[in-house]
């Protein structure tokens, strides 16, 4: 399996948003985290039907993002929740989801994350990104921090390559989130495949 997660986001591709998602999912990652949420409630719920619809035909999980309410609606049990999001949900519906994560960007928060349910987190941003410009990345200290301080998967987010990687693994990470790379790539099979090399 991938140790590699593809996160969304449709403003950054050269084509048509769900012609790439297919051609990710092709390429086999462990998972894609639908994040487009700046779209209206209605809008996601339609392209969510589509993706996931996408991701199964591939045999790739699909975690909706941000729209709990959508996931419900759809039957989903995958959800990834901003940490304010994710403390307003009523622990029923919370404990609803088989699979519930949440952005972490301290210690802290990894505990309250781990506390509130979550079965995965990401934590970051460890290197230095583009989607993160003007802010300091936390760096591979932090993240072996995070990993130490709870027992649930830790997916590294921010600035993640091929290059990179390695570090990021022996920081203790399960594997790493990537959105830029996976979303303007010229060939998403071939990025994954340098993620799996072990050089």
């Amino acid at each position: 399996m991938s140790d590699i997660l593809c996160v969304t986001s449709r403003s950054l591709c050269r084509e048509d948003f769900l012609t790439r998602l297919e051609r990710v999912a092709a390429a086999g990652p462990a998972g894609v985290i639908l994040r487009e949420k700046d779209l209206p409630p209605e809008d996601y719920r339609a392209l969510a039907e589509r993706a996931l619809a996408l991701c199964r035909a591939r045999g790739v999980p699909c975690i909706l993002h941000s729209f709990p309410e959508t996931a419900e609606a759809l039957g989903e049990r995958a959800i990834h929740l901003p940490l304010p999001l994710l403390r307003a949900l009523p622990p029923e519906r919370r404990g609803a989801f088989r699979v519930l994560g949440t952005s972490c960007h301290s210690v802290e928060d990894a505990r309250e994350a781990e506390k509130l349910g979550c079965t995965y987190i990401t934590a970051g941003h460890v290197f230095a990104t583009d989607c993160k410009k003007g802010l300091a990345p936390r760096g591979l200290d932090f993240l072996r921090a995070v990993c130490r301080a709870v027992d649930l998967p830790v997916w590294a987010i921010g600035g993640i390559t091929p290059e990179n990687f390695p570090s990021v693994r022996a920081a203790g990470a399960r594997g790493g989130c990537v959105m830029s790379g996976l979303m303007t790539c010229a060939d998403p099979a071939a990025l994954l495949e340098r993620f799996a090399r072990r050089d």
